[in-house]
């Protein structure tokens, strides 16, 4: 998405400067790639150098293990603005469910950056070309990624991947940082040895049917889904922004919500049949419980709401199965709370307990 709002930019200048960041990977291989992007960038990006290597605590490298990452056979690339970027191949064993770190030397980055903002991962800037060393000296730290959207990894050739599209309970909002115990890191760890590739394509504050913290759902559905690669199921998991976002500063009367409903409900047969159209099969999720949330404060009026989307969701017949995350997550006696032992406190998202318990609910044969 766009970086907005001060907490989102560095507070120093990313020109000149050296970037680390770490990710973690779901399937092993041999080989990678990295994509980087400066999709949302007013001019573009130029990057000097990029080099990969495992890694360890608190961004610490070792220099002898780092790779040097190519474009077209060449250290630099100019990222055009609006535009994704594919490294060249590097040639690198890398184990399942393992950390990856990048590093960067920016030479010219746009006004208007590209970033993930819920990274949930430490990542490190520091001035000047650092690039090789094993740790940055006295760098700025913050919890964003920027300019990295993806790391390709060629595993086993009957490999494939599901795309786990949502928002911030996708994105991780309430897990630990540096920790990966979001839920489809829960999920990627299960299927790991399966060769499945988990990609994580949530983003907090997103919603299905207007711009927000991101485009939205059916905006974004393209390159955030269909232009990964080898993707071959997708799971659904979005809807509680656009509930709640209703009527957080002002009522409305019953047919705009009927309405709103009714609109999310279309937009998920886009979704569906857009992902059908290209051999990728589809779970529903269904959206969790959020009465007495901090932000939205859901009204009876909205619990009706996602009611009737989570009835649909699990009836609809549009999805080839439906996750009933709803159901997992919920509090026994007061099925319109999230169950306390799974809340990270804001009534809305769900803390490291419950992402474990969303991740282990999912059948690992809808995957076969």
């Amino acid at each position: 998405m766009a970086a907005w709002g001060a907490e989102n930019f560095p507070k120093q200048p990313l020109n000149g400067a050296t970037l680390r960041q770490v990710v973690r990977v779901s399937v092993g291989g041999e080989k990678l790639r990295l994509r980087l992007s400066n999709a949302f960038g007013d001019s573009p990006l130029i990057l000097r150098s990029v080099s990969i290597g495992p890694s360890s605590k608190a961004g610490v490298i070792d220099p002898h293990t780092q790779i040097p990452v190519l474009f077209s056979g060449n250290a630099s690339v100019m990222i055009p603005a609006g535009a994704e970027y594919l490294s060249d191949a590097v040639s690198m064993t890398l184990p399942p469910l393992s950390d990856l770190t990048i590093t960067m030397l920016i030479e010219r980055a746009p006004h208007a950056i590209t970033t993930h903002s819920g990274a949930h991962a430490t990542s490190w800037l520091a001035s000047g070309d650092h690039v090789l060393d094993n740790q940055l000296s006295s760098p700025e730290s913050f919890t964003h990624w920027f300019f990295l959207t993806g790391v390709e990894v060629q595993g086993a050739s009957n490999g494939s991947s599901v795309v786990a599209f949502g928002d911030s309970i996708t994105d991780g909002h309430g897990s630990s940082t540096d920790a990966n115990d979001r839920w489809p890191d829960i999920l990627a760890a299960r299927l790991s040895k399966a060769h499945i590739g988990v990609v994580n394509r949530g983003i907090g504050g997103n919603r299905v049917l207007q711009d927000g913290l991101g485009p939205n759902a059916l905006a974004r559905f393209d390159r955030d889904v269909l232009a990964t690669p080898g993707v071959r199921y997708l799971i659904v998991f979005e809807g509680v922004n656009d509930i709640g976002g209703l009527d957080r500063t002002e009522a409305h009367v019953a047919e705009t919500h009927k309405a709103l409903v009714r609109e999310i409900e279309a937009a998920y047969v886009q979704i569906a049949a857009r992902a059908h159209s290209q051999g990728i099969a589809v779970f529903g999720a269904t959206v969790t419980a959020f009465r007495d949330s901090d932000y939205y404060h859901p009204s009876d009026q909205t619990e009706a709401d996602r009611n009737a989307l989570n009835q649909w969701i699990r009836t609809s017949g549009v999805f080839d199965a439906v996750i009933d995350f709803d159901k997992a997550t919920r509090d026994p006696s007061r099925p319109d709370h999230l169950d306390p032992a799974v809340d990270c406190g804001d009534h809305l998202h769900p803390n490291p307990t419950g992402y474990k318990r969303m991740g282990e609910l999912i059948p690992l044969d809808l995957f076969r």
